[in-house]
């Protein structure tokens, strides 16, 4: 019952942001400071899911070595984004080194 609970309030909460920012739409102007920090937002939600799962695949303490394949897929994508720009090339090649080194760590 509880969690019931729980996913009511967050999906209310999540409503009523959500609402008050289209209904009151071009009536709210953000400072500059703000319109660029919020720029910044998908960007830092990404790193905040993507990190630790790279990086602690298991739970537990990091595994910062060769043999876990998520944290080199993460650095090969990284590394094409940086270089490319391109996130659909990111995102391939990091699921392509992410299945071949996955491969090759568990054979």
């Amino acid at each position: 019952m509880s969690y019931v609970v729980l996913i009511l309030g967050m999906a209310i909460v999540t409503f009523l942001i959500r609402s008050t920012v289209f209904l009151l739409g071009e009536r709210i102007v953000f400072p500059p400071l703000v319109r660029t920090a919020l720029g910044f937002v998908p960007v830092t939600v990404l790193t905040a899911i993507i990190v630790p799962m790279a990086v602690t695949p298991h739970g537990g303490a990091p595994e910062l070595t060769w043999r876990n394949p998520q944290l080199v897929g993460a650095l090969a994508a990284c590394a094409v984004s940086a270089v490319t720009r391109r996130p659909l090339l990111t995102i391939a090649v990091g699921l392509a080194v992410f299945f071949a080194w996955q491969g090759l760590v568990m054979h």
